[in-house]
This record gives structure tokens, sequence and C-alpha cells, in this order.
């Protein structure tokens, strides 16, 4: 284990065990030496309202003081649920001269958004790189349906010819389409920054995964002059409804719907029901809606809970240091 994944690990230390830890962010960037960059986490855990109520004995410090006095560990975990898309963020919590983040979610919760896409949240982050510092139930397997599909929604809405970096500027996108952060508090460099960052750990984590589907004949890979790899692909409407296959059965249900669907029997004679393309551009325009949607959706949940949780005086400081960062990337 190196030093970073040290200084991960002795973080979850001060806080009651979880079931899954990992750190997503810019504290991941290899180029960053940036100390008072703040390290965020996500969390893991299979009771929340039991976690939060063990973790207010231990770090009572780290919560909104309203949340305690007025409810505790169940109003702390309603708000996530009821409000939010069933994660709790403490931000700016100072640990051994360093600033962290957690977000504090329901394993159920956790393992419906990666295999599902149910809201949109969780699972756009483990589609980007990640440091997995605890693994209980073994996520980082599981994990393996989300970044196929997030590849192949990325594929159906690029075009035939493009770059490594294009590919995972895109996956990177598909998580920040529609959020309503975007609008007003983000750098609106911060997908590009992201991906030239962490281009390394994006090339070491899809790399399986481009590979076959060369190996299927989905696309060609090609490396240029200077080391870049060059991505080709077929966009032929067979093709394309082998991206669609790959994708989660949420999203293939509402494709379905706008798309129509295609009842035919298999070799062992049940009915199988596959998503129905007219066309690769009708069916890529489609799918960008139903994320841009559900990101949408999920993002404003998640930011009216965020900004509750946080209390007013954190409130302020998250949102303040959000539109600088956006101010500096549009001046």
């Amino acid at each position: 284990m190196d030093n970073n994944a040290q200084d991960f690990q002795s973080f979850l230390q001060i806080l009651p065990p979880v079931e899954f830890a990992c750190v997503y962010g810019s504290s991941l960037h290899p180029t960053n030496h940036d100390k008072t960059t703040m390290v965020d986490y996500i969390l893991g855990v299979s009771d929340p309202i039991q976690w939060h109520s063990e973790n207010l004995k231990m770090n009572k410090h780290h919560y909104a003081s309203w949340m305690v006095h007025l409810g505790g560990e169940r109003l702390i975990t309603a708000v996530a649920d009821k409000i939010g898309v069933g994660v709790h963020f403490n931000p700016f919590v100072t640990w051994n001269g360093k600033m962290f983040k957690y977000g504090v979610v329901r394993m159920h919760d956790l393992l419906q958004d990666v295999q599902y896409w149910e809201k949109f949240y969780l699972c756009g982050r483990l589609q980007k790189p990640v440091q997995i510092v605890v693994d209980n139930l073994d996520i980082r397997k599981i994990n393996y349906i989300n970044l196929r599909a997030a590849l192949s929604a990325s594929l159906l809405l690029l075009p035939s010819e493009f770059t490594e970096a294009d590919l995972y500027a895109k996956i990177c996108n598909l998580s920040y389409m529609g959020d309503v952060r975007m609008l007003f508090a983000e750098d609106k460099n911060k997908v590009k920054k992201i991906v030239a960052g962490q281009f390394d750990l994006f090339h070491s984590m899809y790399r399986p995964y481009l590979e076959e589907f060369e190996a299927k004949k989905l696309l060609k890979l090609s490396s240029t002059a200077n080391h870049q790899i060059e991505v080709s692909q077929d966009c032929d409407l067979s093709v394309s409804r082998s991206l669609v296959s790959a994708l989660p059965p949420s999203i293939r249900s509402q494709l379905s719907m706008k798309q129509g669907e295609e009842v035919k029997p298999s070799q062992t004679g049940r009915v199988l029901h596959d998503t129905k393309i007219s066309s690769r551009e009708e069916a890529a325009n489609c799918l960008q809606r139903i994320l841009r949607r559900r990101v949408m959706v999920s993002s404003a949940r998640q930011a009216i809970s965020g900004l509750l949780a946080v209390g007013g005086v954190n409130a302020t400081m998250y949102v303040a240091n959000k539109i600088n960062k956006a101010w500096k990337s549009w001046r």
C-alpha cells in the first residue's frame, strides 16, 4: 500500500466501521500536491441510522448543530433519503492537518445505482477513477456492469472516429449532463481538467473493456505517431443495438417507451424484449435526454439536501467555494 492509500485508510480509523469506502476527486490527481484540497469519500454502510448514531457519539462536531439537536441520526437519514438521493455528506472535516468530506450511503442504495443507474448519482462517481480502500462486498467486481454500460453509452454518443481522451471526456460528462451545479457553481472546464489530471487512471480502468469491445469488432484501436490511441467504431444499426443491450434495464425500458419494443422468441422458447432502434442518431438523442433528466433531478435533490445537511455557515462556505471556482474558469 502506498503512502497515499495509507493516508486514505487512516482517516477511516476515526469513524465507525464501514462496508465500503472509496476516495474520489482531485486528491487522486498524480500532479496534485495542494495540501488544502479536500479529500472526498463515499462510505457504504448497512444501516445509516445505526452508523450515524455511533458517529454522533464519536464525531458530533462533523454534523450541522441543528440536525443534531432536532432529530439526530433519524433526521440526518430522513433528509438524505426523502430530500436527497440517499447520501448524507459531512464536508469541511479537519483531521491531522487536512480537510475531508465524506458521504454516507446505504449499501443497498449504492448497489442499486451502480447496477441499474436508478439515480445516476453514485454510479457516475464510480465511472471515474476512484481509490477503493474498503470493499467487503466486492463492489469493485460489481462495478464491471457500470463501467461497461458507461463505455457503451459513450460510444453511442460519439462519432465514428475520436481519440482516447475524447472517450474519457464523454464518459466523465455522462454524470454532469443536466447537473444543476454546472449552471452556476462549477468550473466550466471541470471535465477537461479531470481527464487531463487522471488520464492514466482512466486508461487503466477502461483498457480491458476497450479490448473486449475490439475483440467483438464493435470498435478498432490504433496508435498514432505520438503514442496516442485513436478509436474508430462501426456506426451500423446492429452495432448500435449491441451497445444499447449493455445499458441498464431501466434505461433500456425508457428507450423502449420512446423508440418502441421488439418481441422475439429465443432458442429456448423464452420471449425476449429488445429495444427497437430505428436510427443510431435517434437512439443517441433519446439516451442523452434520459440521462440528462436523471442527473438533473438527482443533482437538484442532492443540492438541497446537502445545503440543509451542512448548516448555514458551512453551506455558505461550500457554495462560495464552488462559485469561486466557476468564476475563475470563466475569466
